[in-house]
């Protein structure tokens, strides 16, 4: 069954890299027009590939950018990890601090994000000491999901607390659920998105954790590491993407129609048509 899935939704010899000229790529978000952005995070740039196949820098010195999004307004969100901080960054490369700390402490190291339709923004904080970080300690005890709500000088939220290592994150399109993998547990979970933000109903639904994660218009659920790993909706493995490479980080749908599924692994980003497409 798995297999003949896999024929419908890819072929794997289909799978095109781009380029190789990183150092480790993370972070795939994709706008209104289907551009994929990327960053290169030890060489603290974000890069944009476009519609028309051009690759070129967007932005140097982009406060260690890991994780990517667009939120409804075609904004570009970053958890830049050099100071701990959640960034709105213009089409012109101006940032905009939205978050950069929480009563006064330091965030872990926000790692990936997801915008709701109403402009407010759910992150993971995991904890990975970095080099080029001053503190060599946690501020804040405990890893979580936060939700910063829509608004200025508002104050986010702990939106999870029952994970050990939270990381990739995504949400379902209609703005029901939220999908937290944590990578420590080897878990994804799906949790309900309450009217007011806040998460309720944690629900195992992938025995398996993730770097970053995307989903498909059929619901099905993209996670990373060897590879790329596809499930159904109700968790069920249905697909295997190969990609020769250490570590895939992340994925996301891009491309005029959503129909190319962009993967970052490694020093590299590669492209794979699908017979399926992202969501927006």
């Amino acid at each position: 069954m798995g297999l003949d899935t896999r024929a419908q939704l890819f072929n794997q010899d289909s799978l095109k890299l781009i380029s190789r000229q990183f150092s480790f790529t993370e972070g795939p978000a994709v706008n209104k027009k289907g551009d994929v952005y990327f960053t290169d995070q030890p060489n603290n740039k974000i890069w944009k590939y476009s519609t028309d196949g051009h690759l070129s820098l967007f932005k140097d010195s982009a406060g260690r950018a890991n994780g990517l999004y667009f939120n409804d307004r075609g904004q570009l969100l970053a958890c830049a990890d050099e100071k701990n901080e959640i960034w709105l960054i213009s089409n012109s490369g101006k940032v905009t601090v939205l978050l950069s700390n929480v009563d006064g402490k330091k965030l872990n190291g926000p790692n990936d994000l997801w915008a709701d339709s109403k402009g407010g923004i759910y992150f993971t904080d995991p904890y990975y000491p970095r080099d080029y970080w001053t503190r060599k300690k946690q501020e804040i005890e405990g890893q979580k999901v936060y939700y910063l709500p829509p608004g200025k000088g508002k104050k986010p939220v702990v939106a999870a607390d029952d994970v050990t290592k939270p990381n990739g994150i995504v949400g379902s399109p209609d703005g029901k659920y939220l999908y937290v993998a944590d990578i420590e547990r080897n878990k994804t979970y799906r949790y309900t998105i309450e009217p007011n933000g806040t998460l309720s109903a944690q629900k195992l639904i992938i025995d398996k954790g993730s770097d970053g994660m995307t989903l498909d218009n059929e619901g099905n659920i993209y996670l990373t590491g060897k590879g790329v790993f596809i499930y159904s909706p109700a968790g069920v493995l249905i697909g295997h993407i190969e990609v020769n490479e250490p570590w895939t980080a992340n994925v996301c749908f891009g491309g005029k129609d959503r129909t190319d599924l962009f993967i970052t692994a490694s020093t590299a980003i590669y492209r794979l048509p699908m017979r399926t497409k992202g969501v927006d």
